[in-house]
């Protein structure tokens, strides 16, 4: 069975802590890790990024000159691709990136991520946030404590604490996840997770 050190925002050491064996101990599948990795990216893209085509740019209309006896090519409009500042062919439109992955994959992808996270001693269980004011400060101190300055940070927490969220979202290194939505990507992302004890107790009972 997969511990973990359990420790107090101050960084004092309390013990240790057994991780539960269905989701820390799971079998490593790398490749679920890959797609749900590229799903989880494909749906935060926007898809909005558009060009013109020949019938949207301005100009055009009047054949910009005679068809013979000029000595250059023949040409019938200002707008045509071969032209700067004409349209563009086949250039990207409007679409939607969104994809779902099935239900069984994101629990196997994410319980994938959590169980290479443990057999490289990259979590940490702590007995709170450390945050009750929702400063800045508070975090960063907390990482000091722990000996993780440089590192990326994922701090796991049961709920969606708008004072948690608060305090981290000014640190670049930082970021913050409830044990309901944290997700593939956000575990892999980080060099080491931070799981308070009441995350630790729901991730077991919505991801066991």
């Amino acid at each position: 069975m997969a511990s973990a050190q359990l420790k107090d925002p101050s960084g004092a050491a309390k013990g240790t802590v057994d991780l539960p064996a269905e989701i820390f101990d799971a079998k490593i599948n790398r490749h679920i890790m890959w797609l749900s990795v590229v799903n989880f990216l494909n749906n935060q893209r926007q898809g909005t990024v558009k060009v013109k085509t020949r019938s949207e740019v301005s100009g055009g209309g009047a054949k910009p000159w005679r068809q013979k006896g000029t000595g250059r090519a023949r040409a019938g409009s200002s707008r045509t691709n071969v032209w700067v500042g004409g349209g563009r062919v086949h250039g990207p439109e409007p679409r939607d990136h969104y994809n779902k992955l099935p239900k069984g994959m994101r629990r196997a992808a994410l319980k994938s991520a959590l169980t290479v996270r443990a057999k490289d001693e990259q979590v940490t269980i702590l007995t709170g946030s450390g945050v009750e004011e929702g400063k800045t400060r508070e975090v960063a101190n907390m990482i000091k404590s722990l000996g993780l300055e440089g590192s990326k940070c994922l701090l796991v927490v049961d709920d969606n604490d708008p004072k948690v969220i608060l305090a981290g979202r000014n640190l670049r290194k930082f970021d913050t996840s409830s044990a309901e939505q944290v997700n593939t990507y956000e575990i892999l992302w980080a060099d080491h997770v931070l799981i308070t004890e009441p995350a630790l107790q729901k991730l077991k009972e919505v991801r066991g």
